[in-house]
């Protein structure tokens, strides 16, 4: 679900009337620029403009400065609503604005805000005037292309970035968050700590994971395995593609196909590649009879699915074309509902605090205007998921009319160490689906009815899910999740010996460690080298460790631990795997 902006905060609108004074900069200092569009967004605002030149972030000074010089002014932000003849008058100049205009209808009033020399197609709100705007607390920050309503058939617009806060403080505050998330991207951690990858020339948005990633990747999915077989879950393994008919029942090719690949024809039939998992986990559900003793199945797959996703979209493992849900879905009675529910939410609240995530926002979203399936089942299913946010102690937030057609949900939002929200479960009723795929079950009055189906997922997309844990904790992973756990560094060859008979016990013991007896690096050089790629533990071996058969340990963070026991340190060690610690 997208957050929603509040429209009336005085922080949004100063937002938005900074972006006009920023469009109106713009045409002072390159008169002959097109408008577009410039809305207040999360953390500042942005407008589109068609440049006659390219315009570089040199020039983004230059803008802030005929900013500067326009809010000295303190001009006001006066509306004025007219017609649809007017307004294609006043813009006759303005394409974009024109293409605008031409959408809405005769008999609309469109609004206009003026101030100072500047002019806009806008519905508001503003603020009264640029006096409530403290010079110094806004900042552009970054220039990018952006198609002309996000279609790639249009023109290629260039959008100016800019932040706004209510004073200095505030902004500098910001400038330095989006230092450390520019240091904890996951693109950049992903090259220097030798994670992952993407090919543009084997085809944007699929992941390749190197053996670091892929180990980390290993150790999520198998924990995640562990966890659901834990709580009752049957694990699936489904084909990648499917005949055309399975997606013409589902409703995916009537409303999804945009977002899938395109078909392939063979023998004679069309296959598409998965964009969901839910209608091959319906297909072995289908293929024998069930009664309700049997009931509830959780089944659950680590399913990849493709999406097409536009090129310009793409990011990172973020959002990607090739990915791996951690799909389930539930499949029960009226009565099994409210249970499967609320064991679902603590199973979530479970992994995530396992992972390191204890912060988390939800929204309830309910039926819409138009939705499928029996009233009486929306009511239930909406009662039943507030009371297991409510019987877990759950905040939420509810979003009324914002439910899927087919069915109410919950959706989870967890906030990494930087203050980030990202969506990451979701509880979805589906009150389609089992309809189309006509499900049935025999009830324990001997009538066929339809199963209640909940799709579930934890944790997303794994893909998505790596690059949130990468900058969450900034590639210094818990030592559970570290590709590598410890390094040995003898001082010299003499302890050689020593040095390989601790290799050796720690291995046995399942502890990911490896020896580094380069003899060419400096010791300090090489502690430096692995803090710099975040291994947790160094240890150090020297001739006295040797003689007192004991271990002296290097952290990543430069803590130093002298003398270990070596059954000590496997221990500590030991324990830090086991137990899941995070710090």
């Amino acid at each position: 679900m997208s957050e929603k902006l509040d429209k009336e905060d005085v922080l949004y609108k100063k937002r938005h009337s900074i972006a006009h004074v920023m469009a109106e900069a713009v045409i002072e200092l390159f008169p002959n620029t097109k408008i577009a569009i410039g809305p207040p967004i999360k953390d500042g605002f942005y407008y589109d403009f068609d440049f006659e030149k390219h315009i570089i972030e040199d020039d983004l000074l230059l803008i802030e400065q005929k900013m500067r010089e326009i809010l000295k002014t303190g001009s006001s932000f006066v509306k004025e609503v007219i017609t649809k003849e007017q307004a294609l008058m006043l813009f006759k100049d303005e394409p974009y604005k024109i293409d605008l205009i031409h959408e809405l209808d005769i008999a609309d009033e469109i609004s206009i805000y003026k101030s100072h020399n500047f002019t806009d197609l806008c519905k508001g709100p503003h603020i009264d005037n640029m006096g409530k705007i403290d010079p110094k607390a806004f900042k552009l920050i970054s220039i990018a292309g952006a198609y002309w309503r996000g279609d790639e058939k249009n023109k290629m617009l260039t959008r100016i970035y800019g932040t706004l806060w209510n004073n200095e403080k505030d902004l500098k505050a910001y400038l330095k968050l989006r230092e450390e998330i520019k240091r904890r991207d996951h693109r950049k951690l992903g090259r220097e700590l030798d994670l992952f990858s993407v090919h543009e020339e084997i085809g944007p948005g699929l992941i390749f994971f190197h053996p670091s990633g892929a180990r980390i990747r290993a150790l999520i999915e198998d924990f995640w395995r562990e966890e659901h077989f834990k709580n009752g879950y049957d694990i699936l393994f489904t084909p990648h593609v499917g005949k055309s008919w399975l997606w013409e029942t589902s409703g995916h090719l009537d409303f999804y196909k945009e977002s899938m690949f395109e078909k392939m024809e063979m023998d004679k039939s069309n296959y598409y590649v998965k964009p969901m998992n839910c209608p091959f986990h319906i297909a072995i559900y289908n293929t024998g009879r069930h009664s309700y003793r049997d009931l509830p199945f959780r089944w659950a797959e680590l399913g990849t699915v493709y999406r097409y996703e536009k090129v310009g979209a793409l990011h990172g493992t973020m959002r990607v074309r090739g990915f791996t849900q951690d799909d389930a879905h539930i499949i029960c009675t009226y009565d099994q509902v409210k249970f499967e529910v609320q064991e679902v939410l603590r199973f979530a609240l479970y992994m995530w605090n396992k992972f390191g995530f204890t912060a988390l926002k939800a929204y309830l979203s309910t039926k819409p205007e138009k939705s499928v399936g029996d009233e009486d089942d929306w009511i239930m299913s909406v009662k039943v998921l507030k009371e297991a946010l409510i019987n877990l102690g759950i905040d939420y937030d509810i979003d009324e009319g914002g439910g899927a057609f087919y069915g109410p949900k919950i959706d989870l939002k967890i906030i990494d160490s930087l203050g980030r929200e990202w969506q990451m479960s979701t509880i979805q009723f589906d009150f389609n689906l089992p309809a189309r795929f006509k499900m049935t079950y025999t009830a324990e009055d001997g009538k066929e009815r339809q199963p209640f189906m909940i799709h579930r997922a934890l944790l997303g997309s794994i893909e998505r899910f790596f690059g949130i844990l990468v900058e969450h904790y900034g590639g210094a992973f818990p030592v559970w999740l570290a590709p590598l756990q410890v390094v040995i560094i003898p001082v010299n060859n003499i302890v050689e010996e020593y040095a390989l008979e601790v290799l050796s016990r720690f291995k046995k013991e399942g502890i990911r460690i490896k020896l580094d007896n380069d003899c060419n690096m400096r010791m300090n050089a090489k502690i430096r080298q692995y803090q710099s790629q975040k291994v947790p533990y160094m240890f150090i071996v020297g001739e006295k460790e040797v003689v007192e058969g004991k271990i002296s340990i290097r952290t990543r963070t430069n803590e130093q631990i002298n003398g270990l026991e070596l059954k000590e340190a496997l221990e500590f060690v030991k324990l830090k795997v086991s137990n899941k610690e995070i710090l």
